[in-house]
Protein backbone atom coordinates (compact mmCIF):
# COMPACT_ATOMS: atom_id res chain seq x y z
CA UNK A 1 0.00 0.00 0.00
CA UNK A 2 1.27 3.19 -1.19
CA UNK A 3 1.98 5.63 1.90
CA UNK A 4 -0.27 8.54 0.41
CA UNK A 5 -3.47 8.69 -0.01
CA UNK A 6 -4.18 8.14 -3.99
CA UNK A 7 -7.07 8.18 -5.64
CA UNK A 8 -8.81 5.35 -7.90
CA UNK A 9 -9.61 5.39 -11.33
CA UNK A 10 -13.60 4.95 -10.11
CA UNK A 11 -13.34 7.81 -7.80
CA UNK A 12 -11.47 10.30 -9.74
CA UNK A 13 -13.35 13.72 -10.74
CA UNK A 14 -12.19 17.03 -12.87
CA UNK A 15 -8.84 16.93 -14.30
CA UNK A 16 -7.59 13.81 -13.12
CA UNK A 17 -10.59 12.22 -14.63
CA UNK A 18 -9.92 13.46 -17.43
CA UNK A 19 -6.16 12.67 -17.33
CA UNK A 20 -7.10 8.92 -16.24
CA UNK A 21 -10.05 8.71 -19.52
CA UNK A 22 -7.11 9.45 -21.89
CA UNK A 23 -4.53 6.84 -19.80
CA UNK A 24 -6.72 4.44 -20.21
CA UNK A 25 -7.75 4.84 -24.12
CA UNK A 26 -3.98 4.83 -25.08
CA UNK A 27 -3.16 1.99 -22.68
CA UNK A 28 -6.35 0.06 -22.18
CA UNK A 29 -5.67 0.17 -18.31
CA UNK A 30 -5.20 3.12 -15.92
CA UNK A 31 -1.54 1.97 -14.33
CA UNK A 32 -0.17 2.06 -10.47
CA UNK A 33 2.28 4.37 -11.90
CA UNK A 34 -0.10 6.65 -12.51
CA UNK A 35 -2.12 6.12 -9.74
CA UNK A 36 0.37 6.79 -7.18
CA UNK A 37 0.68 10.35 -8.80
CA UNK A 38 -2.98 10.85 -8.35
CA UNK A 39 -2.67 13.41 -5.52
CA UNK A 40 -0.81 15.91 -7.29
CA UNK A 41 -3.16 16.38 -10.70
CA UNK A 42 -0.59 18.77 -12.46
CA UNK A 43 2.34 16.06 -12.24
CA UNK A 44 0.48 12.94 -13.60
CA UNK A 45 -0.41 14.99 -16.53
CA UNK A 46 3.49 16.47 -17.01
CA UNK A 47 4.23 12.85 -16.64
CA UNK A 48 1.29 11.96 -19.33
CA UNK A 49 2.73 14.23 -22.08
CA UNK A 50 6.23 12.97 -21.09
CA UNK A 51 5.67 9.94 -21.77
CA UNK A 52 3.56 10.56 -25.41
CA UNK A 53 6.30 12.15 -26.38
CA UNK A 54 8.61 9.67 -25.90
CA UNK A 55 6.35 7.17 -26.96
CA UNK A 56 6.29 8.90 -30.64
CA UNK A 57 9.81 9.53 -30.63
CA UNK A 58 11.26 9.38 -34.00
CA UNK A 59 14.21 7.80 -33.42
CA UNK A 60 14.77 6.40 -30.02
CA UNK A 61 12.97 3.14 -30.23
CA UNK A 62 10.54 1.58 -28.31
CA UNK A 63 13.29 -1.44 -27.18
CA UNK A 64 15.71 1.40 -26.28
CA UNK A 65 13.70 3.37 -24.00
CA UNK A 66 12.29 0.62 -22.02
CA UNK A 67 16.35 -0.91 -21.81
CA UNK A 68 17.36 2.66 -20.40
CA UNK A 69 14.18 2.36 -17.79
CA UNK A 70 15.36 -0.96 -17.02
CA UNK A 71 18.86 -0.37 -16.34
CA UNK A 72 17.97 2.82 -14.39
CA UNK A 73 16.04 1.28 -12.39
CA UNK A 74 18.07 -1.44 -11.65
CA UNK A 75 20.80 0.70 -10.26
CA UNK A 76 18.15 2.60 -8.37
CA UNK A 77 16.46 -0.39 -7.20
CA UNK A 78 12.90 0.35 -8.19
CA UNK A 79 11.70 -3.27 -8.45
CA UNK A 80 8.16 -1.89 -9.70
CA UNK A 81 10.14 -0.45 -12.82
CA UNK A 82 11.71 -3.10 -13.09
CA UNK A 83 9.31 -5.25 -13.68
CA UNK A 84 6.73 -2.75 -15.76
CA UNK A 85 9.69 -2.50 -18.33
CA UNK A 86 10.43 -6.39 -18.73
CA UNK A 87 6.42 -7.05 -19.35
CA UNK A 88 6.93 -4.14 -21.76
CA UNK A 89 9.56 -5.92 -23.60
CA UNK A 90 8.03 -9.25 -23.54
CA UNK A 91 4.66 -8.23 -24.48
CA UNK A 92 5.28 -5.18 -27.07
CA UNK A 93 8.53 -5.79 -28.48
CA UNK A 94 8.56 -9.17 -28.48
CA UNK A 95 11.20 -10.03 -26.71
CA UNK A 96 11.79 -13.39 -24.66
CA UNK A 97 11.71 -13.89 -21.04
CA UNK A 98 15.49 -15.07 -21.80
CA UNK A 99 16.37 -12.17 -23.43
CA UNK A 100 15.62 -9.67 -21.11
CA UNK A 101 16.99 -11.89 -17.97
CA UNK A 102 20.65 -12.03 -20.16
CA UNK A 103 20.00 -8.16 -20.71
CA UNK A 104 19.45 -7.48 -17.06
CA UNK A 105 23.01 -9.41 -16.20
CA UNK A 106 24.88 -7.62 -18.91
CA UNK A 107 23.08 -4.48 -20.63
CA UNK A 108 26.04 -5.02 -23.77
CA UNK A 109 23.26 -8.25 -24.63
CA UNK A 110 20.27 -6.26 -25.03
CA UNK A 111 18.17 -6.90 -28.00
CA UNK A 112 19.33 -3.60 -29.68
CA UNK A 113 21.46 -2.87 -33.06
CA UNK A 114 24.76 -1.35 -32.27
CA UNK A 115 23.77 2.43 -32.92
CA UNK A 116 21.12 1.41 -29.84
CA UNK A 117 23.80 0.07 -27.64
CA UNK A 118 25.68 2.87 -27.84
CA UNK A 119 23.03 5.45 -27.13
CA UNK A 120 22.00 2.69 -24.54
CA UNK A 121 26.10 3.11 -23.24
CA UNK A 122 26.29 6.85 -22.93
CA UNK A 123 22.98 7.28 -21.34
CA UNK A 124 23.93 5.20 -18.47
CA UNK A 125 27.29 6.50 -18.41
CA UNK A 126 25.25 10.18 -18.40
CA UNK A 127 22.64 9.16 -15.60
CA UNK A 128 25.97 7.11 -13.32
CA UNK A 129 28.80 9.02 -13.75
CA UNK A 130 28.06 12.45 -15.58
CA UNK A 131 31.30 14.21 -15.11
CA UNK A 132 32.99 11.29 -16.98
CA UNK A 133 31.20 12.55 -19.86
CA UNK A 134 33.45 14.44 -22.65
CA UNK A 135 33.53 15.71 -26.34
CA UNK A 136 34.84 12.33 -27.19
CA UNK A 137 31.69 9.94 -26.05
CA UNK A 138 29.82 13.07 -28.05
CA UNK A 139 31.28 13.04 -31.25
CA UNK A 140 31.49 9.05 -31.00
CA UNK A 141 27.44 9.18 -30.93
CA UNK A 142 27.46 11.88 -33.61
CA UNK A 143 29.49 9.65 -36.29
CA UNK A 144 27.09 6.60 -35.86
CA UNK A 145 24.32 9.30 -36.56
CA UNK A 146 23.06 10.22 -33.28
CA UNK A 147 21.89 14.09 -33.32
CA UNK A 148 22.40 16.28 -30.42
CA UNK A 149 18.70 16.40 -29.49
CA UNK A 150 18.59 12.29 -29.81
CA UNK A 151 21.58 12.54 -27.00
CA UNK A 152 19.75 14.89 -24.88
CA UNK A 153 16.22 13.39 -25.41
CA UNK A 154 17.99 10.18 -24.42
CA UNK A 155 19.47 11.36 -21.26
CA UNK A 156 16.76 13.44 -20.32
CA UNK A 157 14.98 9.98 -20.71
CA UNK A 158 17.15 8.49 -17.79
CA UNK A 159 17.40 10.83 -15.75
CA UNK A 160 13.84 11.51 -15.50
CA UNK A 161 13.50 7.51 -14.59
CA UNK A 162 16.05 8.30 -11.72
CA UNK A 163 13.45 10.79 -10.38
CA UNK A 164 10.45 8.33 -10.95
CA UNK A 165 12.34 5.72 -9.18
CA UNK A 166 13.12 8.35 -6.15
CA UNK A 167 8.89 8.95 -6.17
CA UNK A 168 7.91 5.28 -6.48
CA UNK A 169 10.42 4.08 -3.58
CA UNK A 170 9.71 6.73 -1.60
CA UNK A 171 5.97 6.38 -1.56
CA UNK A 172 5.99 2.47 -1.93
CA UNK A 173 4.02 1.60 -5.01
CA UNK A 174 2.49 -1.41 -4.96
CA UNK A 175 4.12 -4.20 -6.79
CA UNK A 176 3.60 -4.38 -10.62
CA UNK A 177 1.34 -7.47 -11.75
CA UNK A 178 1.61 -8.56 -15.95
Amino acid sequence: MSLIETISPDDATGDLRDIYVKTQSIRGSVGKNAIILSSSPEILKWQSEFVGYYMNHATLSFSLLATIRIWVSKNHNCQFCIDYNTALLVNKAGWTIEEVASMKENHKLAKLNEKDLAMLDFVLKAVNRAHDVDYQDIESLRNIGWSDADMLDAVNHGARMVAADIVFNTFKIEAFES
